[in-house]
């Protein structure tokens, strides 16, 4: 994979490329205590130890998507950090229509984009703290660009921008393009230390709201409405009983019939 990234004001201005990786996160982090500076891109033409939420194993074969991670090192709260989730689903959703156009990607809260109800992009967000501040934080982007066929475990939930659009797209102009749209929408987040200015755009785009979801906590599992986000980026959902705010962290949402 050849990529220079030109339309950028900072982010991916030095940028790692691998055929072959164990993790791009993986390499991400180091590198952030070895001193990289903040912006830096680690991307890979294949991961062999690629992972998703929660520990998940993230199929990352040569060739056919986009496995790519983002150092960054800001001057924001670690309670707030988590919020670049939602921050980089919105960022990879408006760079994907750049090329698809109406056919939406859609956003799963909080981390997974989706194209007619097929999972074709998870994000994972890694902190690490030094003396209770962050020392860096690293987003992990994983997208199923030209993939055509998946395991039997996730055939039914997985999909790729191929499968979903039947277009090839050049992996290196979206790349840029998500990039673009990260900067974007990472400065205005830096305004606010929130999601308000964003909430709108992101709404547009959530897949879950208004549509009966199961709430997976570990503590107690419940169903509801999603009625939106919060300027914090919790998901609201009305239970019937009571409005509640769910939280990212450990806990998965899903569809009722469904994965969204």
């Amino acid at each position: 994979m050849k990529l220079a990234i030109t339309k950028t004001l900072w982010l991916g201005k030095e940028i790692y490329i691998f055929d072959s990786i164990d993790s791009t996160n993986q390499k991400a982090k180091e590198l952030a205590y070895q001193n990289a500076p903040h912006g830096i891109l680690v991307v890979a033409d294949t991961q062999s130890q690629g992972r998703g939420r929660r520990g998940r194993s993230w199929s990352s074969k040569a060739g056919e998507g986009i496995y790519m991670s983002l150092l960054l090192k800001p001057n924001l709260a670690p309670d707030k950090a988590s919020m670049l989730t939602l921050v980089t689903a919105l960022a990879v959703s408006k760079g994907i229509e750049v090329f698809i156009g109406k056919q939406k990607a859609q956003i799963k809260w909080p981390n997974d984009i989706v194209i007619n109800g097929k999972k074709i992009c998870g994000i994972l967000t890694e902190m690490e703290l030094e003396q209770g501040n962050i020392h860096h934080i690293v987003i992990g982007i994983g997208i199923n660009v030209h993939n055509k066929a998946f395991s039997n475990e996730i055939v039914n939930v997985a999909g790729s921008i191929k499968t979903e659009t039947g277009m090839d797209i050049s992996r290196e102009n979206l790349i840029e393009e998500i990039l673009i749209n990260f900067e974007k929408y990472y400065e205005l987040f830096l305004k606010t230390r929130d999601m308000c200015l964003l909430l709108q755009e992101y709404e547009a785009l959530l897949v879950n709201k208004n549509q009966k979801v199961k709430v997976l906590d570990p503590l107690e599992e419940y169903e509801g409405i999603a009625l939106g986000i919060t300027n914090m980026g919790e998901l609201l959902v009305d239970t019937g009983m009571e409005k509640r705010t769910v939280f990212a962290g450990e806990v998965s949402v899903r569809g009722i019939y469904g994965y969204v």
